[in-house]
């Protein structure tokens, strides 16, 4: 059976591409490939010469699949263009899952999910207003305001289909809407304005909403910040990553790993400067307390309630080098001098803690 599928396929898609060739100027060079067999030569001259009047759609649908499924997003692109039947088969949620999740995957979390049903919903209505305010006099644009608006405040039906439409939701309208920075999503951004000299932010994590940009392939970032919006440019994919709590940057973190914490573990912590800014995400590995002798044998740091923790990047000696936490009474500590440190997520993935290694400074700073 699998050898009588393979033929079928084989066969047809020789159909195919004789027939794609012959309209082209590679068709000459094609068909006198050295490495084509008689065998094959003859069916494609066949094909040439009798069959002129074959158009793609006549293909069986699992050989269109067979073709789809192996161009690139730009071929999809293209290939949807000529005609609706096309159309509806190049831009199908099964065709662009693969290519969503070869480039985004590891990039896109639940957050920016939320974030472009949100965006589609939005779009919608801002395209229905314009609509209205082209179509109708002063009196009945105000009413279609108020009308939205109302619909909006009360979640009924019409953002459903406002968010179910098959056209703006589709698979293929969010790798587009990323892939030409239209769509700005949430993301955290590892060592922020680095480039700009600020090393104050090294081994640091903060969160951002970020669009990409397909020229130089790197991404800017919008920063929340008290006051004035910063914004950082040409970001590379390695400095990114998908949040890793749903906590809003404003928050402070529940910390559920307290009673865990021992030396040697890695962690990450909420900090910030004041009160009014967002918190970051830093890096940091628990230390042993001065009590210790740093023995493993005779460690007895985790059965304590205070809890050393140490920031490697900082000299020994530096007021940032080390900040110590109360295990069973935990919430925001700090001043404004130092700092206000807050909640705390244990490290447990290897390829996490790789990544916080890799981005430690040639040099500790001061």
């Amino acid at each position: 059976m699998g050898g009588f599928s393979n033929v079928w396929f084989s066969e047809e898609l020789v159909k195919f591409l004789a027939l794609w060739f012959s309209k082209g100027r590679n068709a000459i060079s094609f068909l006198n490939l050295p490495l084509m067999t008689d065998h094959v030569r003859s069916k494609l001259e066949n094909v040439v010469e009798k069959e002129e009047g074959v158009s793609l759609l006549d293909l069986p649908d699992l050989t269109l699949e067979c073709i789809f499924e192996r161009l690139p997003p730009n071929g999809l692109c293209n290939m949807a263009a000529v005609c609706s039947s096309l159309r509806e088969k190049c831009t199908s949620d099964h065709l662009w899952e693969k290519h969503m999740k070869e480039k985004w995957g590891e990039l896109i979390g639940s957050a920016a999910y939320k974030e472009w049903q949100c965006y589609i919903v939005s779009r919608n209505k801002t395209s229905i207003l314009e609509k209205s305010r082209k179509k109708r006099d002063l009196y009945g644009k105000f009413s279609k305001i108020r009308e939205l608006l109302c619909n909006r405040s009360k979640g009924n039906e019409d953002d459903s289909k406002v968010g179910n439409s098959s056209e703006m939701s589709s698979i293929m309208d969010w790798y587009l809407s990323l892939e030409t920075g239209k769509f700005w999503f949430p993301a955290q951004v590892f060592n922020r304005e680095v480039q700009n000299g600020h090393v104050g932010f090294m081994l640091s994590c903060y969160d951002a909403e970020v669009s990409y940009d397909s020229r130089t392939n790197t991404f800017s970032a919008r920063y929340p910040s008290y006051g004035r919006r910063i914004i950082e440019d040409d970001i590379e994919w390695n400095r990114l990553r998908t949040p890793t709590v749903d906590t809003l940057p404003y928050v402070l973190h529940v910390s559920d790993c307290l009673d865990d914490l021992k030396p040697d573990d890695h962690i990450e912590i909420q900090w910030r400067k004041s009160k009014e800014f967002a918190y970051g995400w830093w890096y940091g590995v628990v230390g042993h307390l001065e009590s210790c002798s740093g023995s493993k044998l005779n460690c007895h740091c985790h059965a304590s309630e205070i809890v050393l923790l140490e920031f490697k990047q900082y000299a020994p000696g530096s007021r940032w080098r080390q900040t110590v936490i109360n295990r069973k009474d935990h919430r925001e500590v700090g001043n404004e001098g130092d700092g206000f440190y807050g909640g705390i997520r244990k490290l447990y993935s290897d390829k996490e803690i790789s990544l916080w290694n890799s981005l430690l400074p040639n040099n500790t700073l001061e």
